[in-house]
């Protein structure tokens, strides 16, 4: 199991950020952990089905989101939370690849994997896996009773901008385990594409987010959101 279950942006400002995604998607707040605090963030979670967009926001200075907030020029992608349902093969992957772990998170329930993104070209990477795979104990203990799928109702994939998309490709194949065909993986349940950069376009890291759409108005079209463009599929009878 390689799912994508959770993607974070950063913010500068946490409750305007807060208040256009919950105003677009219709979202609702489910945790806020304070175990952020250590890296001098605040943080929101919201539960789109079972996956989960999150809100990060410096609170002290010199912080990785405050740097990489710097760097784009304002609120942008930041963080893509994967899950597994082992982590020896990956940390034997990571191993054979001498990819740098910067975090081994240990939660109730769960643990996680940050990767060092010079190593892993395009975002944070996390790999988690949780003692009960239906379970994801970073969203609080009652995330269930806020989802709202009135909007939204599942995370269909993403797109990451980097300078050399076949490359970021392979080494995001050989830490989730995946081989990777035209430049993108295909997840559990979505794709995760690796784009080039274009001239004139600042942007890079995650720069578009795929949402399931319950609302048919809403099916096939796009809005730039908190620094990536969310564009919007239709949801499956079964999502």
């Amino acid at each position: 199991m390689i799912r994508l279950r959770q993607i974070a942006f950063a913010a500068t400002d946490l409750a305007a950020a807060e208040q256009a995604l919950t105003s677009a998607l219709g979202v609702r707040l489910c945790h806020r952990d304070p175990g952020v605090g250590v890296f001098g963030l605040r943080n929101a979670l919201y539960p789109v089905g079972d996956q989960f967009l999150e809100i990060v926001a410096p609170v002290q200075p010199d912080t990785t989101a405050g740097r990489l907030l710097a760097k784009r020029g304002g609120d942008c992608g930041y963080m893509a939370l994967f899950q597994t349902t082992a982590l020896g093969p990956v940390e034997e992957r990571l191993s054979e690849a001498g990819i740098r772990v910067v975090l081994d998170a240990a939660g109730d329930g769960i643990r996680g994997l940050h990767l060092h993104p010079k190593d892993v070209p395009g975002a944070i990477v996390s790999i988690d896996a949780a003692d009960e795979p239906a379970e994801w104990p970073w969203a609080g203990p009652d995330w269930r009773r806020h989802i709202d799928t009135t909007t939204v109702n599942a995370i269909a994939g993403m797109d990451v901008t980097v300078a050399d998309p076949a490359a970021a490709a392979a080494t995001w194949g050989h830490v989730l385990g995946l081989s990777p065909a035209d430049d993108a993986l295909a997840v559990d349940d979505g794709i995760v594409r690796f784009v080039p950069t274009r001239p004139g376009d600042p942007r890079q890291g995650i720069t578009a987010v795929d949402l399931a759409t319950t609302d048919a108005a809403l099916a096939g079209t796009s809005r730039d959101l908190l620094g990536v463009t969310l564009r919007f599929t239709p949801a499956s009878d079964t999502a």
